[in-house]
Parts: structure tokens; C-alpha cells; sequence
């Protein structure tokens, strides 16, 4: 009896000696969870930074030729209207004798469809 007890003992001492293994592995596990966690987290925002290091740099070289094109525009603009106002000095005059002549000037006419009584 004393080497069954003794045995019971010993499988009592094995199984606290797997929970405590088992436990420790547990542990183990979680840690490893955290830390896998952690670095995923940090090689995310790895990337996310490098994404938008190049999003900045594409957006620049593409505002610069906006700006560049928004000169050109202002320039254009310009030469256009300094191209309108010179032409409107230059026909002011002539315009001004048509249109005042066009309207002051009035022959009159009996209209073709104009019968007269009888």
C-alpha cells in the first residue's frame, strides 16, 4: 500500500508538474501574442509613414506644375485682355458712326404690303 500511495503521489507531482508547464506555456503564448501584436503595429505605421512620405511627394510635384499652369492661365488672361481693350479703342469710333447713323439716318419708305384705300 505504501508504494501505491507512494505511485499516487508521484502521478499527483506530474500532473501539478504538466498544469504548471502548461500554465507557463500559456503565459508564453500570450506574451508572444502581445509582442506579435506590437510589432505588426509598428511595421504598420512603418508603412503607412512611407505611403504617405510618397503621397506628399507625388501631391508636390503635381501641385508645383498646377502653380505653373495657374501662371500661365493669369498670363493669358491678361494678354487677352489687353488684346480686347486695344481692339475696342481701335473700332469705338467707327462703330459709334455706324450706329449713329444706322439710327438717325431715316429714309422713310411706304412699306410694300401697304394698299391704299380706294
Amino acid at each position: 500500500m505504501t508504494s501505491q500511495s507512494q505511485g499516487i503521489q508521484q502521478l499527483l507531482q506530474a500532473e501539478k508538474r504538466a498544469k504548471d508547464k502548461l500554465e507557463e506555456a500559456k503565459k508564453r503564448k500570450g506574451k508572444r501574442l502581445k509582442q506579435a501584436k506590437e510589432e505588426a503595429t509598428a511595421e504598420i505605421d512603418h508603412y503607412r509613414l512611407q505611403r504617405e512620405k510618397e503621397f506628399r511627394t507625388k501631391e508636390t510635384s503635381v501641385m508645383g506644375s498646377q502653380g505653373n499652369l495657374s501662371a500661365k492661365i493669369e498670363e493669358q488672361t491678361t494678354e487677352t485682355i489687353r488684346n480686347l481693350t486695344s481692339s475696342y479703342h481701335r473700332n469705338m469710333e467707327s462703330m459709334m458712326k455706324k450706329l449713329l447713323s444706322t439710327i438717325c439716318d431715316i429714309s422713310p419708305e411706304i412699306h410694300p404690303n401697304f394698299r391704299p384705300a380706294v
